[in-house]
């Protein structure tokens, strides 16, 4: 395996190439704040830089470097989707509810571009497109139904494309055409947290990596925080630990935490880049349990991830396993290396939708389902709205009942059989639309 990865070999994101963790300070925390933000990702950082702004005082805390979690370590694909499809909510509540759920995640997807824009981060934010590459005839033709009726209600543009004319849009025979969702987007991900991070210490926020939150004790008076670098009271507090999250109880029940993995290879030429992913668009496929691709965008190298949930124990198997997905979709990088591969946590919720609200004096914004980066800026400014009285507008997300389930205790001992389950349901949907997706579709490129 070792000679299929390259000299300088990283078990890091490539992400970090550019935008590293920086190293935490060494002082401690004071032992009051008017608030403490716990988990330093993109929802963290959002809520810590705006209730900062808003004249607070804050503290910022992780139990790694920050940024050293997921804000730092995903594919920085931005779009206005969610694991649940405009079909799936509409079918589950009504087309009411879809409209309202889709409005907010496009409103999400719009506030990243929006983010950067303002406060001048050079992050390669970019509206690229994206293709969604079918693994079955069938998903094809699920997808044109799903889009078409998404496009009915909102206006969302698509293209579909048949599997002769697929490699418009990938340099790839492993699918059976699929649907382009063109304004969809881009970032790099180190960089818009590094860009965020500067901006929320230049407004006075005091953040501490390596400092882990071990107790949360709330009473009338506020919340008292014991941490591995002393204790530290506060009115109130943020949670924004996602698929990090250890505090055991009612947070952590509510919260599917899983391993997802991502890998980038060495650099590539520029023609055989091309070949690949012509249009540079972000490319993910029709199953549920995803694998995607995406060109880097500060070197011409490919990023891609997949096998999200399943049990690797070390690099060496993770590499593997990640090698299996590049060549699966692209066997022409079959001499190609890999420079990085890197793992990291997100979390999943038993209705499969993001939550965000409040309890007592904790408020919360977890379980993103693979949205994170969009909803996660949302959700930490209408965190610190809401603290500092700026009562922002409904949201779909917020105050809905956060399920869980009997016995569970937050270790996701089923993880195996559920992506089977998905699986088994992908397959399924694939039989059930496959006449469908035999009828003849138009070219779009």
């Amino acid at each position: 395996m070792r000679a299929q990865l390259t000299q300088d070999f990283r078990f890091a994101p490539w992400w970090w190439e550019a935008a590293p963790p920086p190293q935490s300070r060494e002082d401690a925390p004071a032992s009051s704040y008017d608030h403490v933000v716990i988990g330093s990702g993109f929802t963290g950082v959002a809520a810590a830089l705006h209730l900062a702004r808003g004249g607070r005082s804050v503290a910022l805390l992780d139990a790694e470097r920050i940024g050293a979690g997921a804000s730092r370590r995903n594919a920085g694909f931005i779009g206005r989707v969610m694991k649940k499809s405009f079909g799936d909510v509409a079918d589950a509540r009504d087309e009411a509810c879809a409209r309202e759920t889709y409005q907010e995640l496009h409103a999400a997807y719009e506030d990243v571009f929006a983010l950067a824009h303002e406060e001048g981060i050079a992050c390669h934010a970019a509206r690229c497109g994206r293709f969604i590459a079918a693994t079955a005839p069938g998903h094809r033709a699920w997808l044109d139904a799903d889009l078409a009726r998404m496009k009915a209600a909102l206006g969302h543009d698509y293209a579909i494309l048949d599997p002769q004319h697929q490699h418009a849009a990938i340099g790839s025979n492993h699918y059976h055409g699929g649907a382009i969702i063109p304004d969809s987007g881009s970032i790099h991900p180190g960089l818009l947290h590094q860009g965020l991070i500067d901006r929320a210490i230049a407004a006075g926020v005091a953040a501490f990596g390596e400092t882990r939150v071990n107790e949360i004790h709330e009473s009338d008076q506020g919340v008292r925080l014991e941490t591995t670098r002393g204790e530290i009271t506060a009115r109130e507090v943020v949670l924004a630990t996602n698929g990090y999250t250890q505090h055991p109880g009612w947070f952590k029940r509510r919260l599917v935490p899983f391993r997802a993995f991502m890998a980038t290879t060495e650099p590539l030429d520029p023609a055989l880049l091309d070949e690949l992913i012509p249009q540079g668009r972000t490319i993910i496929d029709s199953n549920t349990n995803i694998d995607f691709f995406r060109r880097a965008p500060d070197a011409p190298r490919l990023i891609f991830g997949g096998a999200t949930a399943e049990k690797l124990a070390g690099e060496e198997a993770i590499a593997a396993r990640m090698r299996k997905i590049m060549l699966k979709a692209f066997p022409q990088l079959e001499d190609v290396r890999l420079s990085h591969v890197w793992d990291g946590y997100c979390a999943g919720t038993f209705d499969m939708k993001p939550h965000v609200g409040q309890r007592g004096r904790l408020h919360y914004a977890l379980g993103y389902n693979f949205a994170g980066v969009a909803l996660g800026c949302r959700f930490g400014k209408r965190i610190a709205d809401r603290i500092l009285g700026n009562e922002p507008g409904p949201s779909v997300f917020d105050g809905t009942a956060f399920p869980t389930m009997p016995l569970y205790t937050g270790h996701p001992w089923f993880i195996g059989a559920a992506m089977r389950y998905f699986a088994w349901r992908d397959a399924g949907l694939a039989k059930r639309w496959d006449a469908a997706a035999h009828r003849p579709v138009d070219a779009a490129a």
